[in-house]
């Protein structure tokens, strides 16, 4: 398979296309192709990792716990706790890497029992995956590890980078999020990077078209006081991080450790709400007060949290090693945005 074609289009249903055609027509994956395991690739990022990396010749395997027969990937079924057959795929004598994006969705109450949830899906899933690489005869070459911004919690005005340390007790993003870093620990890997991603930009995602359905029936005012920060990243400049970080830009060399996937330019959630209206050309509407949003999350089974808390995130290391984002200012990437999917 050609190591470039389609490399440039930036449609995920386009990309998942070319490669649903290019298993049709039986083309096989480049020689030199990096084999990269990805364990919770069947949601949303995965599947954007998967079909870039798919149409840039390499050859993508998603660890699944229900097979989709539609996808047109190769997918192995696990169950993200325990060593079964799904680890012979770490044993392959290609070069291999892994990428960790196995967790349950965010996006629920937060009471003790969805938080532990939350931790032991990411926790027991990256001790599952560490044990299987320790079979493998030769180092992985790349791991990629999934974590969150919000491992700060809610960090007021402090710019949270690399070296910014975490805070004390476990608030609860905190506690989700540090264990899961913890159980890479000992991964057998040549190069790890522990990449914390602030909210993902994407079109097709449902947080991003709940917010611009919200905005285009007049309910796109600031959230409580508007003053939480918004770190955010494009869904493409995500992807060329994750490629650096497996060794796949030839330009940029990401370092072992925490590497901060976020825009250089966060935003306070009244500017957010603000870019939204421009981008959708809506007038000015009224705010969200934060009791109102409290009850609707009742409503909505979801935390509050997500929306009156925030972070003002930023990278060091990747300004250090010379990562150009695609997107950096928050408008022209809504804008192209919106000339997707909206």
């Amino acid at each position: 398979m050609s190591r470039t074609l389609l490399a440039g289009t930036p449609h995920l249903t386009d990309r998942v296309d070319f490669v649903r055609l290019a298993r049709l027509a039986e083309l096989a994956s480049a020689a030199d192709a990096l084999n990269v395991v990805i364990a919770g690739g069947s949601g949303a990022l995965g599947r954007h990792l998967a079909a870039d990396l798919a149409c840039r010749g390499h050859r993508p395997v998603i660890l699944t716990r229900s097979l989709d027969a539609a996808s047109p990937f190769e997918q192995i079924e696990w169950d993200g706790r325990t060593i079964g057959d799904w680890a012979d795929v770490l044993t392959d004598d290609r070069p291999t890497a892994v990428v960790n994006l196995a967790g349950k969705l965010l996006d629920c109450r937060p009471t003790e029992r969805n938080v532990a949830l939350l931790r032991d899906s990411r926790v027991t899933a990256t001790r599952a995956l560490v044990e299987a690489s320790k079979q493998r005869d030769t180092p992985i070459e790349h791991w990629l590890q999934a974590s969150t911004t919000a491992i700060w919690s809610d960090a007021g005005e402090q710019w949270c980078t690399e070296m910014t340390p975490l805070p004390e007790g476990l608030p609860q993003m905190t506690g989700v999020a540090q264990p899961w870093e913890n159980a890479a620990e000992g991964a057998h890997a040549d190069h790890l990077v522990i990449l914390r991603t602030s909210i993902v930009l994407d079109g097709q995602a449902p947080a991003m078209k709940r917010l611009a359905d919200l905005t285009r029936v007049g309910l796109g005012g600031r959230v409580g006081s508007g003053r939480q920060w918004f770190s955010w990243i494009h869904v493409d400049d995500w992807l060329a991080i994750a490629r650096a970080a497996l060794g796949l830009d030839p330009e940029i060399t990401i370092p072992d450790g925490v590497v901060v996937g976020a825009s250089p330019n966060p935003v306070r959630n009244n500017e957010l709400m603000a870019a939204l209206r421009r981008a959708l050309h809506r007038p000015p509407a009224p705010p969200t007060p934060a009791p109102l949003l409290r009850v609707g999350a009742l409503v909505l089974r979801t935390d509050p949290a997500l929306g009156l808390t925030g972070r003002r995130a930023r990278s060091e290391v990747l300004d250090d090693v010379g990562f150009e984002f695609r997107f950096p200012e928050l408008d022209g990437a809504l804008a192209d945005l919106l000339a997707r999917s909206w």
